[in-house]
């Protein structure tokens, strides 16, 4: 019989009401070493986590910006090197850093890199 999966919608159902769990510190600077283990500055950083996010956060999903519903559609690194989540509501869309999204409950697989990013922008060292 194979094993259950952690996301197996049983898993998930169970966790309905209960407060989603951060990561813990080692968890977060495992993910930050990971995100930066190549990287020779802040910007070379910075793509890391982009990468590291794109390739691990489950798009689209739905969040609640300012009262309104939005679902969010892919990231994008801006000239600035800042990551922001392209999000829509209706025909509109618009960009937000990633750093202000909230996060919906439950949050989407892969929110743990969004979680390591906040981290590493807050002065991780």
């Amino acid at each position: 019989m194979p094993a259950k999966r952690a996301g197996s919608r049983k898993a998930r159902a169970g966790s309905k009401g209960k407060r989603r769990r951060g990561p813990s510190e080692r968890e977060l600077e495992r993910m930050i070493k990971d995100a930066v283990l190549d990287a020779y500055d802040e910007s070379e950083q910075e793509v890391g986590f982009f990468t590291m996010i794109e390739d691990n956060l489950a798009l689209p999903f739905d969040s609640v910006v300012l009262g309104v519903e939005i679902t969010v559609e892919k990231l994008d690194l801006t000239g600035r090197g800042e990551i922001v989540a392209v999000c829509r509501r209706g025909r509109q869309r618009q960009a937000l850093l990633l750093l202000d999204l909230p996060l919906p409950e439950p949050p989407p697989a892969g929110w743990k890199w969004i979680e390591a990013y906040r981290r590493w922008a807050r002065g991780w060292s």
